[in-house]
């Protein structure tokens, strides 16, 4: 089981959760107006501005497999490819990989990932878990649709055993004859699983096993009515043990930054100011991180993340506790 036991303020996990704060992320890629193929070289450069400017997160995304009939065009790299690449680039901010699909990799290959990336980080990566919702995906990689809830309970417990303090390898077999296997380079500490959407799952298995639950935007009204969900089910059987809340939220920010917040899919068009009442209402109903989708930006994605960083981040995430 993951869990925040022995959790401080250094860790990568108070870095973008705290209770009763609110960090800001960005989800890549950072596209403009139009765009639909990434140059990632220059993800790289715009990730690096982030890290300068001070946001909290990168999420990075796994998508496997393209379609027409698929709603998203972009060519996503592979996400342990990038996440390498930009642990090479950024010195502070977190890296989440938004969601990982469980249910469609070996958990012992996703496990030697996330050792890698956090190794190479240096412990600054989250492990992000999802189960893909797309019955031809899995039919193409051979798996059922219908077992994907026990195929995601299983291979988390594999891999939440591999990342663990101190790590086990769960075989798939082991014949008579086999060694105990481990994986190298051995981590510090545990390294933390977030569940990104709900993989089939209850939220009392989810906030038994998580160190939080990544959810998409809804309505506000919607939104708090999960949260106290959330928070009842962490009552029943986290054991104290803070568990956060994060969602993740697109948006077009406008150059007025008196402009009200207009509803749009997945999130809001709207201007800084009310940006910051949104997100502290957000704060107050409890949601601890909200990561940005900026895709389809009409301003370019560096003006926009400065803007949110001159007039945004210093209200939103202020000083925080030693060690971050």
């Amino acid at each position: 089981m993951s869990s925040n036991a022995g959790r401080d303020a250094s860790s990568v996990e108070a870095r973008v959760f705290q209770p009763d704060r609110l960090s800001i992320g960005l989800v890549l890629p950072l596209l403009g107006k139009g765009e639909i193929v990434a140059d990632f070289a220059q993800q790289l450069a715009l990730a690096a501005q982030a890290d300068a400017l001070g946001f909290r997160a990168l999420w990075v995304r796994d998508v496997p497999l393209n379609s027409d009939q698929y709603p998203d065009p972009v060519g996503h790299l592979d996400p342990w490819v990038l996440l390498g690449a930009l642990a090479a680039r950024t010195q502070r901010i977190a890296l989440v990989s938004g969601a990982v699909v469980l249910t469609l990799r070996h958990p012992l290959h996703i496990a030697k990932g996330a050792i890698s990336v956090s190794s190479l980080s240096g412990g600054r990566f989250i492990l992000g878990l999802g189960s893909g919702d797309r019955p031809p995906e899995y039919a193409a990689f051979g798996q059922d649709t219908d077992a994907r809830r026990d195929l995601f309970r299983s291979h988390w417990e594999t891999v939440a055993a591999a990342l663990g303090h101190p790590s086990r390898v769960i075989p798939d077999s082991r014949p008579d004859d086999a060694p105990e296997f481990h994986l190298l380079p051995r981590l510090a500490g545990p390294l933390p699983m977030l569940a990104v959407g709900s993989g089939g799952q209850s939220v009392d298995w989810i906030a038994r096993n998580a160190v939080g639950w990544m959810t998409y935007h809804r309505d506000p009204d919607a939104q708090r009515d999960r949260y106290r969900m959330w928070r009842n089910a962490t009552e029943r059987v986290a054991d104290g043990r803070f568990r956060a809340f994060g969602v993740a939220t697109r948006l077009e920010l406008c150059d007025r930054r008196d402009e009200p917040p207009v509803p749009m899919a997945l999130g809001y068009r709207t201007g800084a100011r009310a940006l910051v009442d949104l997100l502290e209402a957000m704060r107050a109903a409890g949601t601890h991180h909200v990561a940005f989708n900026l895709t389809d930006s009409p301003r370019p994605p560096h003006e926009v993340m400065e803007e949110l960083a001159r007039d945004v981040l210093p209200l939103m995430h202020g000083p925080l506790v030693h060690g971050s």
